[in-house]
């Protein structure tokens, strides 16, 4: 009887997307999945491993997840959790070992980890603002009619960046408001909202350190919106050939739980 082949799968459950990657033997990927699950966490869960049996039949597979919204999963079907920066570390350590900086901008949350030689990352971390995160930037294309893409577009024809408040997702919204009360040009806006972004993460989290390249950046709204890259650039100082969109930004903590999927057989 010939032996199965063995993948290992690597589950990511945000509070708005989830995201799945298989890995075959050689860590190669052989599924990527990106979806947003609009609340039905356990409808697309089920769909994606369904899909993933029915691609790859008579098959073995470890699996190990990650995620705000991983927790109950792992709890409830005994699989392996662990926290996904401590995913996204894993890849670090074994694709990206020259990297200094990783900047992780997630639905919710932001995260910033700084790496030095011979020392314990340095993680940073917050929640607790949505002015830094990438629902805000949701929330402001909403107001402004306009899908993400375009507010993307629009950002990157601006002329004038114009001040809103990035202590408080609340008051950046009444700012938004304003300017669009003021008539002001539609990139100038759009390029205003995502510069509060990324100033909003980057003041809460570098509290006084310096991102040193070579400076990654992932999760889905750096992989997905080009003009927010470019905002990163501007507030981290950091040219734009330095800051790098990695092999599968959108996936990084999903990858680094299947790097670690050995821990049990689904």
């Amino acid at each position: 009887m010939q032996d199965k082949k063995l993948y290992k799968i690597g589950i990511d459950v945000g509070s708005t997307t989830l995201k799945i990657i298989v890995l075959d033997k050689e860590n190669k990927a052989v599924f990527r999945s990106y979806k947003r699950h609009k609340a039905d966490i356990s409808g697309v869960f089920a769909f994606e491993l369904d899909e993933i049996n029915r691609l790859l039949p008579d098959s073995q597979f470890t699996l190990m997840i990650t995620g705000s919204a991983g927790m109950g999963i792992a709890e409830r079907l005994r699989i392996p959790f662990t926290q996904e920066v401590v995913a996204s570390i894993e890849v670090i350590k074994n694709i990206y070992p020259a990297a200094h900086t990783l900047v992780d901008l997630g639905g919710e949350d932001a995260k910033i980890v700084f790496f030095e030689d011979e020392k314990q990352p340095d993680i940073r971390m917050n929640g607790s603002c949505a002015g830094g995160t990438g629902a805000f930037i949701d929330q402001m294309a909403d107001l402004m009619h306009i899908t993400i893409s375009d507010l993307n577009e629009q950002a990157l024809k601006y002329v004038k960046i114009y001040p809103v408040a990035s202590r408080c997702g609340v008051f950046a919204k009444t700012d938004v408001q304003n300017l669009i009360s003021r008539n002001i040009p539609l990139p100038d806006i759009a390029m205003s909202i995502l510069q509060t972004v990324a100033l909003q993460a980057v003041t809460t989290l570098m509290r006084g350190h310096q991102a040193k390249p070579q400076v990654l950046c992932i999760g889905g709204p750096l992989t997905f919106i080009p003009a927010l890259r470019k905002a990163f650039g501007y507030v981290l100082q950091i040219p734009e050939n330095e800051l790098i969109l990695p092999e599968n930004s959108e996936y990084f903590p999903a990858w680094g739980c299947a790097l670690l999927a050995d821990k049990a057989i689904y």
